[in-house]
C-alpha cells in the first residue's frame, strides 16, 4: 500500500509499513500512545509534501530510498523506490543508490547529498563541520542542510520504529 493509500484509508504510514492493523494486539499497544502516533505521521507527511520548499521532492525520495537500503530495510526500501516512478530520476542515479556507488555519479548535488545520507546513517559521529561545508560546496543552501539532516534523523527513527514493530509483530505471530 502506498503512502497515499494509506493516508486515504486512515492507516498511518508505519502500521503499513510493519503491517500491522487493528486485528492486531501490536497495534493496541503502538496506538496507546495516541499523540506519539500522530506526531509521526505529521513528520511523514511534512517530509514528503510536493509543495515543502528546498530539497526537491524527489531528491527527498532518493535519501529515502537510500538510507532504507543502508539500513536493510527492505518494506521501506520498496515503498520509497515505488514512490520515485512518479519522478523522472536518471538511470545513472538509482543505480549508483542500488549497488550504493556514489562515486559513480556525475551529479554533484545529489553525490553530496546521498554521501551525507551515508554518513549520517552508517557513522552519525563523523557528521562534523567538514561533512556540512561539503554540502554547501556542492550548492546546497542552509535552510537545504538543515532539512537534509531533518529528514535522515526522521528517517533513522522511522527505520528502527519499522524494524521494531516488525520484529514484535513477527514474535506475536510465533505464539
Amino acid at each position: 500500500m502506498s503512502k497515499s493509500e494509506s493516508l486515504a484509508s486512515g492507516v498511518d504510514f508505519i502500521d503499513t509499513m510493519a503491517g500491522i492493523s487493528d486485528e492486531h494486539g501490536l497495534y493496541a499497544v503502538r496506538h496507546a500512545r495516541k499523540k506519539v502516533v500522530d506526531a509521526t505521521e505529521a513528520s511523514q507527511q511534512l517530509f514528503f509534501r510536493d509543495d515543502l520548499p528546498g530539497l526537491s521532492l524527489a531528491e527527498r525520495y532518493l535519501v529515502a530510498w537510500y538510507a532504507s537500503l543502508l539500513s536493510k530495510a527492505p518494506s521501506l526500501a520498496g515503498e520509497y523506490r515505488r514512490q520515485l516512478h512518479q519522478f523522472a530520476v536518471s538511470d545513472e542515479a538509482l543505480m549508483a543508490i542500488e549497488f550504493d556507488r556514489l562515486n559513480d555519479m556525475s551529479d554533484t548535488r545529489l553525490s553530496a547529498i546521498l554521501s551525507f545520507t551515508r554518513l549520517l546513517v552508517l557513522s552519525p559521529k563523523l557528521g562534523d563541520q567538514q561533512a556540512l561545508l561539503r554540502l554547501k560546496e556542492a550548492g546546497l543552501s542552509t535552510p537545504e542542510v538543515v532539512a537534509l539532516a531533518q529528514l535522515i534523523g526522521y528517517l533513522s527513527y522511522q527505520i528502527r520504529l519499522v524494524a521494531g514493530l516488525q520484529a514484535m509483530k513477527a514474535l506475536e505471530e510465533a505464539k
